[in-house]
């Protein structure tokens, strides 16, 4: 496996080929400057959101060149199946990611390949997201999820509308503090984010904007910003893992449990205690970040969508009946709630791309010729968008795309939000429970209603975010704000 340098690009391809032959044969956007590259008409704020226009533009294969740096993307649903093949390509760990290392080193996310720890700490880790495991998880979600009704019966109460990513930030940065380390973070009692939310926001708008700069001495400012957002994640962190041990407690088996007590069953070897901060600090960072985006899109998207609001309700009210909390098993069987999650997912994957890199020399798709270290990135909201695989209308949502039928029509790799192989996201299976059973709760409880003069604006920082998205609430059975009961006289 092709080692990588301080800046995420392979040893060996600092030059504008970067391992692809053929570079010249690939499509980039016009009007490229000397030194400059790729810059006119985008902006550092919304990379992403740039290079989903380039794809409409440039086709399933282009690059972008900025400040000297070539990037390739890929999206097109045959390449990305080829990519996924994982006897000739793997995880590449670059551009944000690499950028994040100061702050999760070795940890399961920002791991190269040839670092052990990461199998060391996938394989102990992973009896923590069993279906057992799953299972204890339920009722602590549960508790999580009643604090935001709670908070959200408030607002409904005096008419005031929600921060919906706030909110849901709030949810599930709670829900994996309680599930995974025990920790209470207290979100719902704090009229401000929680410091360690706005460090973790710091540190990965930083790791975005690395991206864009020529050079990190131009953000000198905000490098001292992000060394102490660092310091801050690691001392929370730290007092976190000490107060377990001190405890003596165990902690039910949870991660941290995990991390602190199992030895791999093979070698024996236990996590050392740095690892053991930067997993938490991943898990704490990358177990509430993309889950919570994907809940807000959700939503905005049910909210626009009343039918399919309608219809997910009547689900949620069949299969959970007048039970007052549903139970594990019950989640599952939330098919339709479960599509809407997808379906929103698809549109705005909340985790936006991922970088595959070839093990030995190869040729993509049998067209584009890649050396051994050479990478590309999967920009997985085009791949999404394919209207070879997703149709004529790939901007539509439509929740039934992903019924059952449907699925098995699609080629195998044209849906990814989690990653692909080996390295895909540990706790996709974990996300997905919460992330339906919290849609459930509140179609179950609320109303939905939008600001009918919101436009949906993406805020990028890494992962993918509506922005200044807020949403009125009524309970149901209760009258809609400016409404007067049935019966009721008016007056002109």
């Amino acid at each position: 496996m092709a080692e990588t340098t301080p800046d995420g690009l392979p040893s060996g391809f600092r030059s504008a080929e970067h391992g692809w032959p053929q570079l010249h044969r690939i499509p980039h956007p016009p009007r490229r400057l000397p030194l400059l590259g790729d810059v006119i008409g985008a902006s550092r704020h919304t990379p992403v959101q740039d290079s989903l226009r380039y794809a409409r533009e440039l086709g399933p294969v282009f690059r972008r060149r900025i400040f000297g740096r070539e990037f390739v993307f890929v999206w097109g649903a045959d390449l990305v199946a080829d990519l996924a093949d994982e006897s000739r390509f793997a995880k590449h760990v670059g551009l944000g990611i690499a950028n994040l290392r100061p702050v999760a080193g070795d940890g399961l996310f920002t791991a190269y390949n040839h670092e052990p720890n990461w199998q060391l700490a996938h394989d102990v880790l992973a009896p923590g997201f069993s279906r057992e495991a799953m299972a204890g998880y339920h009722p602590m979600m549960l508790d999580v999820a009643r604090r935001l009704t709670d908070h959200w019966d408030t607002a409904a109460g005096a008419g005031r509308s929600v921060d919906v990513p706030g909110d849901m930030t709030k949810l599930t940065l709670e829900t994996i503090a309680r599930t995974g380390f025990g920790h209470d973070f207290g979100s719902f009692e704090r009229d401000r984010p929680h410091p360690f939310v706005n460090a973790m926001v710091g540190t990965l708008s930083y790791a975005q904007r690395l991206n864009t700069v020529p050079s990190a001495l131009l953000l000198r400012r905000a490098s001292r910003r992000n060394t102490a957002d660092i310091s801050y994640m690691e001392r929370t962190v730290d007092r976190l893992v000490a107060e377990r041990r001190a405890s003596g407690e165990t902690g039910g088996g949870d991660l941290l449990d995990l991390m602190l007590r199992t030895a791999h069953p093979e070698t024996g070897e236990k996590l050392s205690a740095e690892n053991v901060r930067r997993q938490v600090i991943t898990f704490l960072v990358a177990g509430h970040e993309t889950t919570s985006g994907a809940l807000s899109f959700a939503l905005h998207y049910l909210a626009l969508h009343p039918e399919a609001a309608a219809r997910a309700r009547a689900e949620v009210d069949r299969v959970w009946g007048d039970a007052d909390t549903p139970g594990y098993e019950q989640v599952a069987k939330l098919r339709y709630v479960r599509r809407v999650l997808d379906e929103s997912l698809r549109l705005w994957p909340t985790a936006p791309a991922f970088a595959r890199e070839a093990r030995e020399d190869t040729v993509l798709a049998g067209t584009h010729p890649m050396r051994r270290g050479a990478w590309a990135l999967v920009l997985i909201a085009s791949l999404h968008r394919d209207p070879e695989v997703w149709g004529p209308e790939p901007e539509r949502f439509d929740p039934d795309r992903f019924d059952a039928a449907a699925v098995r029509a699609r080629p195998p790799h044209a849906f990814k939000p989690f990653g692909t192989g080996a390295r895909a996201c540990i706790g996709r299976q974990f996300a997905l429970h919460e992330a339906t059973l919290v849609l459930g709760l509140l179609l179950r409880r609320y109303e939905l209603e939008s600001d009918p003069e919101y436009r949906l604006r993406v805020a990028e920082r890494l992962t993918l975010m509506p922005e200044g998205l807020r949403m009125r609430l009524r309970r149901r059975g209760a009258p809609a704000a400016g409404r007067r009961p049935a019966g009721a006289r008016t007056h002109r």
